[in-house]
């Protein structure tokens, strides 16, 4: 009988698995807030030169410099609500669904993932979370390239939901997918690349050579490394999908048939290095939004376990 009770105490003192998804969402909606001008530098970055291949911008600050002195400081925040709509969409879903399929890990093999589970998981929690994502992703990309077109090509979307009810009116449902097989690609080498080297640096740090405390130092390191592989390895898929997203039919034909396409027209056109257009915002974006959303999670975590349940936290899945 004592037994069953202190199970049952134990249960109730686990996170529900509705909150990890919740809390994920949080911590991804946080951090956007704060690099959100970032990646509006990255994506008028990766659009520019499409096309004509001519380079609009010198660097990261000449393109920030531009966009505030055309469109004012608020410009940088262009997007913002389609930006929090992918977060609670995109992020709450691929960092619930890799909560998760961590928990149940740990629980059926006693003991941290390898790098290879960790891998795969991150890869599943990546396609569903971009498939779920993608309508908030054509808006922000559509909304934070609108200021660079001549102002009669300009959409002028009021706002996010403004964005889709006028692209699912105007261009058909499916539109707000266009782009989802390079979002979801990207998505999965993003997560893969992310979740699971942060897992696997953070499981380095605690119980290697440093010896590292849980905390937000350990929180640091892993994320920062972590965001640097996954800029490397998926900046060439950002760039595709930014493209198809934010393309033009002409005579009701598209300027690009699909991923490849992107790819071998910027590098044929604008250089190999093109397809990492944008490396030092997407970096400076990518690196802290990495490094925030963790620690917003895992002190989320904490926070729920304390005052919520009552208890110790068990860390944030990850």
């Amino acid at each position: 009988m004592a037994q069953q009770q202190q199970q049952q105490q134990t249960v109730k003192k686990n996170l529900p698995n509705g909150m990890k998804f919740v809390l994920g969402g949080m911590a991804g909606m946080g951090a956007t807030m704060i690099v959100q001008p970032l990646d509006l530098v990255k994506t008028r970055m990766q659009i520019s030169g499409a096309g004509s291949g001519k380079k609009e911008f010198r660097n990261t600050f000449h393109c920030m410099q531009t966009v505030v002195s055309r469109e004012g400081p608020f410009g940088l925040y262009q997007g913002i609500g389609a930006a929090l709509l992918r977060q609670a969409t995109y992020t709450t879903s691929r960092l619930g669904v890799y909560t998760y399929l961590n928990d149940a890990y740990k629980v059926h093999f006693q003991k941290d993932p390898s790098v290879a589970a960790s891998m795969g998981m991150g890869v599943i929690a990546g396609a569903c979370g971009a498939f779920v994502g993608t309508p908030a992703e054509v808006a922000l990309i559509r909304m934070a390239s609108d200021g660079r077109l001549p102002i009669a090509e300009r959409r002028n979307y009021n706002n996010v939901f403004n964005a889709l009810t006028r692209i699912t009116r105007e261009e058909g449902l499916t539109t707000l997918w266009r782009g989802s097989l390079p979002t979801m690609g990207r998505a999965m080498v993003v997560n893969m690349s992310q979740l699971a080297s942060y897992s696997q640096f953070k499981t380095y740090f605690r119980t290697g050579p440093l010896k590292m405390e849980e905390g937000i130092k350990l929180q640091f390191a892993a994320s920062m490394l972590s965001g640097l592989l996954t800029t490397i390895t998926s900046m060439p898929l950002d760039m595709a999908k930014t493209r198809i997203q934010n393309q033009k039919y002409v005579d009701g034909k598209p300027e690009y048939r699909g991923t490849l396409e992107v790819l071998g027209r910027v590098a044929r056109h604008e250089g190999i290095f093109a397809l990492w257009k944008g490396f030092t915002p997407y970096y400076c974006r990518l690196g802290p939004h990495t490094v925030l959303t963790f620690i917003f999670l895992e002190q989320l975590n904490q926070m729920y376990y304390k005052y919520i349940l009552g208890s110790e936290s068990k860390g944030s899945g990850l």
